[in-house]
């Protein structure tokens, strides 16, 4: 897993559209942060402010992010205006976009935390776990009591994921995987089963079964988002993943770090085993791992692999 990046999410019941509006007003930080409290307005989308993390304040700007499946916003943070060097992009998925048909209500919200190599502290990296994944239930919190609950709501799913470094310019990463006719390469639980488009395929599973493979990329602000939809038809089936394609010098703020963070998001029906389709997070891991070797030798980066599965700064 790689190191530098934190997620933390929740499922909470309330709608998208009330989320959204909630998490784009800044002002709201100081309801349910530990420590991020808005001291100064500077612009309509930007506020000076404490931090959890420092002894001196923060500039906070938030940005809307424009897709048509579900809702999104970036929350960026630094010390002077307009130079921000931490990105923590935030994706709200509505349950029948993980499940469709579903009549669960609620938004399942997922927060995604980088932190520069070369500006961490030893408090912020032992911190952030324990702080934002506290931060994400005090957030579910205030949005339910809100809603009129007096406890914690339960969804049906929960949402688990995998993230690797690839040491290859985006654009090989996007190209090699946007075109599901390489996923015979990199998905080893899957064989090609007649003929494959570049969007659409039937493959068979480890267990020869029928599965419909489908791809949609789509852009976000300075990355890509990857939806890959898995549908058994034997069994009416859906698995549904969701990957961002995010260059790492944006992730990181550091123009000079080069190649891309692969983040995939999977969601996991809560006490229940599955009988099709992936069946654990390793089983996404794994093709992370080989994502990262054939889209790095792409790129003549043979050698990085050996470096594992995190960035690390050239000079260190």
């Amino acid at each position: 897993m790689e190191r530098n990046t934190f997620a933390t999410s929740a499922y909470i019941a309330t709608s998208p559209e009330i989320a959204f509006d909630y998490l784009c007003s800044l002002k709201n930080l100081d309801e349910w942060t530990l420590f991020s409290r808005m001291v100064e307005q500077v612009d309509e989308d930007t506020w000076l402010g404490t931090a959890s993390g420092y002894h001196k304040n923060l500039y906070y700007h938030v940005k809307k992010l424009e897709n048509p499946l579900f809702y999104g916003i970036e929350w960026h943070c630094g010390f002077e205006y307009q130079k921000y060097f931490q990105v923590y992009p935030v994706l709200l998925f509505p349950a029948d976009y993980i499940e469709p048909g579903t009549d669960e209500k609620g938004v399942y919200f997922h927060w995604l935390s980088f932190v520069d190599p070369k500006r961490q502290t030893q408090m912020i990296m032992q911190g952030i776990h324990t702080v934002h994944t506290s931060e994400c239930r005090s957030l579910k919190g205030v949005l339910e009591r809100k809603g009129g609950l007096t406890a914690a709501a339960k969804g049906r799913y929960f949402i688990d994921t995998d993230t690797i470094y690839v040491d290859a310019p985006i654009e090989i990463g996007v190209e090699y995987l946007k075109d599901l006719r390489n996923i015979d390469e990199w998905a080893h639980l899957l064989r090609p089963n007649g003929e494959i488009s570049p969007e659409f395929g039937e493959f068979k599973d480890e267990y020869d079964q029928k599965v419909k493979v489908s791809l949609r990329l789509h852009t976000l602000s300075k990355y890509y988002l990857l939806e890959q939809e898995n549908f058994y038809p034997d069994y009416d089936f859906y698995q549904r993943s969701v990957a961002l394609i995010i260059p790492t010098s944006y992730a990181f703020g550091d123009p000079e770090a080069p190649g891309f963070i692969l983040h995939r998001i999977t969601f996991w029906k809560t006490g229940e085993t599955l009988a099709h389709g992936k069946l654990q997070i390793e089983d996404f891991g794994a093709e992370s791992m080989n994502i990262k070797r054939f889209a790095e030798a792409k790129a003549g980066n043979v050698k990085s692999f050996d470096r594992g599965m995190s960035y690390v700064p050239v000079s260190h």
